[in-house]
């Protein structure tokens, strides 16, 4: 069995040789991970700057971000949209596809014997918070402003072209992000998300189905209202934090229907644990949601700054050996 279908079989409840794991690129040479993202080069934009580095950028829609420190991602401090009259000249970056070169990603994908997916990007609903502010995107969510909606509507019709683009590609998956949760609820209700954003990932997922590709999607936060209407739509695995949800009601919500991909503690035990209790917590996963043969799991540990290196290597090490 080799690292895609290994990755498969585990997202589609088929017994695996072993866990499949994803790890960390800094961590490639140590852990072989069984899941490969292929080289590749978008258009520019509006992009300047350099991403994770101390300072001001420019991402490719045209928002000004700020980090204050390197290796982090930082934040939004000038919206592209400060006022609603912007919004039918607002720059969508459709040239940043259209300059797209994924020449090398077919012979990548399968000469590597790898899962392959491009990873992060797909995210209409973090895309809104970037170009309007997240406080007036809620406000805006709140008062079901017309604008807003038309803004979700562009927004949507690029993140389809993009989801297109890759789909008629060799990669394995879709990957799909957004954080809808907060530490102990949604960020917004329920019921707005399942009117508002629930058709447009349903309309990623019939997309990637339609050319025999699987989905993968990340959403930090406390997100258990949502999982059946993932199953439903057609998400095969979900990235979650799972340290703010209950493991037993998640994986009987998830059992058979919903793979989980990772989901280590980033916050405490990663940066603060021991190399003993990231062994421990392994094991307690792998006890709710691996399910006959040891599927419907992929390892996976992805460290923020901070993190101990020692304990990625723990939860590694703990992922290869159940």
């Amino acid at each position: 069995m080799n690292s895609r279908e290994r990755v498969r079989a585990a997202l589609t409840f088929a017994p695996v040789d072993r866990i499949p794991l994803e790890v960390d690129s800094a961590f490639s040479a140590e852990f072989d991970s069984d899941v490969m993202m292929p080289a590749y080069r978008y258009g520019n934009g509006k992009a300047s700057g350099l991403y994770g580095v101390k300072g001001t950028r420019t991402d490719y829609w045209g928002s000004v971000w700020e980090s204050a420190e390197d290796g982090v991602k930082g934040e939004v401090k000038q919206p592209l949209l400060e006022s609603w009259e912007q919004l039918d000249s607002m720059y969508i970056p459709y040239d940043v596809l259209e300059q797209a070169d994924l020449s090398a990603v077919d012979d990548a994908c399968v000469a590597s014997g790898k899962f392959c997916m491009k990873m992060w990007g797909i995210e209409p609903f973090q895309r809104m918070q970037y170009l309007r502010g997240t406080e007036e995107l809620f406000i805006d969510l709140a008062l079901e402003d017309g604008h807003m909606l038309r803004l979700l509507d562009k927004v949507h019709r690029f993140y389809k072209a993009e989801v297109e683009l890759w789909a008629g590609t060799a990669v394995d998956a879709i990957h799909l992000e957004d954080d809808w949760g907060a530490q102990n609820a949604m960020l917004i209700s329920p019921k707005t998300w399942r009117e508002l954003f629930k058709p447009l990932y349903k309309e990623y997922c019939d997309i990637a189905k339609r050319r025999g590709k699987l989905v993968v999607m990340h959403s930090d936060g406390y997100i258990m209202d949502i999982i059946p209407d993932l199953i439903e739509i057609g998400v095969n695995a979900i990235n979650p934090q799972l340290n703010v949800m209950d493991y037993e009601k998640l994986s009987g919500l998830m059992r058979g229907k919903m793979a989980l991909w990772g989901g280590i503690d980033r916050q405490w035990l990663l940066p603060f644990g021991t190399e003993a209790q990231a062994e421990s917590e392994v094991r307690r996963i792998a006890a709710h949601f691996c399910g006959d043969g040891n599927t419907g799991v992929v390892g996976q540990c992805f460290g923020d700054k901070g993190a101990k290196p020692e304990n990625i290597r723990a939860v590694c090490n703990a992922w290869k050996n159940i």
